[in-house]
């Protein structure tokens, strides 16, 4: 299968910012991430995430963040760049 990428915003709250959720993320799941931006508080973390892989993994990464209490949302690719 084709590896493709995606990026996505990550939104955590609460305890979400003190776990290393990507980091387990990608431990689990066949993707490779790069964080594009970010901006973490101890309340609050944005983080603009692109993951590259095969399109199911891609989408049960996504699901296990969903799962994790991340919301997450695709990204337009100019508004990481700008």
């Amino acid at each position: 299968m084709a590896l493709e990428s995606q990026r996505f915003w990550l939104t955590f709250s609460g305890e979400g910012t003190r776990k290393p959720l990507i980091y387990e993320m990608s431990k689990q799941f066949d993707v490779i991430f790069n964080i594009r931006n970010a901006s973490v508080t101890p309340t609050i973390g944005i983080i603009a995430l692109e993951l590259e892989g095969e399109r199911t993994v891609i989408k049960k990464a996504v699901a296990w963040l969903e799962e994790n209490g991340v919301q997450v949302e695709p990204v337009e690719i100019n508004t990481i760049e700008g």
